[in-house]
């Protein structure tokens, strides 16, 4: 068989300045445009119950008005010339994003800093914006097809806080103050929990610069978060509702970032439910016309993670997806893979690598969730070179440590009979 030619990556340049902020970047010759990331390492987990939903609050309120700038003029400020203006939230990381030509590099950045520096959070913007985020909420918990990751979520980590829902409740929202909202940002919005990233025609000297003269956060390095807790138990949980659909999610404790497993686990995702030729499409879609959607996906988190698998079905279905779903992801754990099949998923997992770099968006969060989760930048060439070492035994065993029935957890929304979850958890 040919050697596979692995593109070279290009230079990915870091920069921690003495008061702790991260400066990373990746100059590409050939493209105009800059894609931009202000990274700060606060999500849902960093969230007690009473404070849950605040990191999106404050996410939301940055781009209400600064002491330069109107609520109207933030929204001009980049689309006025072309570019992009951003946000949003995760379960660890909070992220404002710019996209512009290099030419509007200082405008970019001078908007950007103003916004998470330097939110004025007014009570009459709170006011407003509280409404807001209500109905934010609402549209999820109308869209089955979200609200069941929350659902899972909630059942898999049973009163962690990284089972919190991102946006939080609308309770906490109506009743959140500004100087609780305040208190949160300035807490958080640190130096050392800052990376800004950029990807693009930019020269990473002058975007340095640019940061050391604009940036203005706090000293010191806010509180830890919680660390996982040991999942030893099986989990469910049943949401009745009048959908067409019945939604269903299943998962188990799995591996982090970090963990050395990880090339193992990502093939066999994609073996199990990475697309139309892995095994649960062919087998729920094509052979039984279970449904029209049907994946596996595994989340990693700095320490910890979740490999699952969601099916979207009728309610009188929805108890042979799950056999079928189960059934599969147990044999993965008796039989090996061929070195045909995975020599087919390495080369499918590092051609949709390799596409997804044609996005100098897509680039940047790769540097920034790299600096964030292990604190260095692995090139194309680490990636591929874990992807190609992962033998059938390492699929084998990785299977065995994550799949296993003792620790599973099942969230279903929508109209079933859940009888069959009863029995099998009785």
């Amino acid at each position: 068989m040919a050697k596979r030619h692995i593109p070279k990556d290009l230079e990915c340049r870091k920069t921690t300045l003495r008061n702790g902020l991260r400066v990373v970047t990746q100059t590409i010759p050939s493209v105009r445009s800059v894609s931009i990331g202000i990274w700060i390492d606060v999500g849902s987990r960093n969230e007690s119950a009473k404070d849950n939903g605040l990191s999106h609050f404050v996410e939301h309120m940055v781009f209400k008005g600064t002491d330069k700038r109107s609520s109207r003029e933030i929204a001009d400020s980049l689309e006025s010339i072309g570019g992009a203006l951003n946000g949003f939230t995760s379960r660890e990381h909070t992220c404002y994003t710019a996209r512009i030509l290099d030419e509007h590099l200082d405008i970019a950045m001078d908007v950007l800093a103003d916004i998470s520096c330097h939110p004025k959070m007014t009570a009459p913007n709170m006011k407003k914006e509280r409404l807001v985020i209500c109905e934010e909420i609402k549209e999820s918990l109308d869209t089955p097809a979200d609200h069941i990751h929350d659902l899972f979520s909630e059942t898999f980590w049973d009163g962690h806080p990284l089972g919190q829902p991102i946006m939080g409740s609308e309770s906490n929202m109506m009743a959140v103050t500004r100087k609780q909202l305040k208190s949160f940002q300035e807490k958080h919005y640190r130096y050392p929990n800052i990376v800004v990233a950029a990807s693009g025609s930019v020269s990473h000297a002058k975007l340095v610069k640019i940061v050391r003269e604009k940036f203005d956060f706090g000293e010191g390095q806010s509180e830890e978060y919680l660390p996982p807790v040991p999942i030893k138990t099986r989990r469910s949980k049943f949401q009745e509702t009048k959908n067409a659909q019945t939604h269903l999610c299943i998962g188990f404790p799995s591996i982090g970032f970090n963990d050395g497993g990880r090339g193992p686990i990502i093939l066999l995702n994609s073996f199990l439910g990475g697309g139309m030729s892995s095994v649960l499409f062919q087998k729920i879609r094509e052979e039984r016309g279970l449904a029209y959607s049907v994946w596996t996906y595994h989340d990693f988190h700095r320490d910890c993670g979740i490999f699952g698998a969601y099916v979207g079905t009728d309610g009188t279905k929805v108890a042979l997806a799950y056999d079928v779903i189960l059934k599969e992801m147990l044999k993965m754990k008796r039989r090996k893979v061929s070195d045909i099949q995975l020599d087919k998923i390495k080369a499918q997992l590092k051609g949709q690598i390799t596409l997804s770099l044609e996005s100098t968006g897509a680039r940047m969060n790769r540097m920034a969730r790299q600096e964030l989760l292990i604190g260095k930048f692995q090139t194309l060439e680490d990636i591929f070179k874990m992807i190609d070492g992962v033998t059938p035994t390492d699929v084998l065993n990785i299977a065995n440590r994550v799949i296993n029935e003792d620790n599973i957890a099942i969230a279903m929304l929508g109209q079933a009979d859940k009888t069959f979850i009863d029995e099998k958890f009785s």
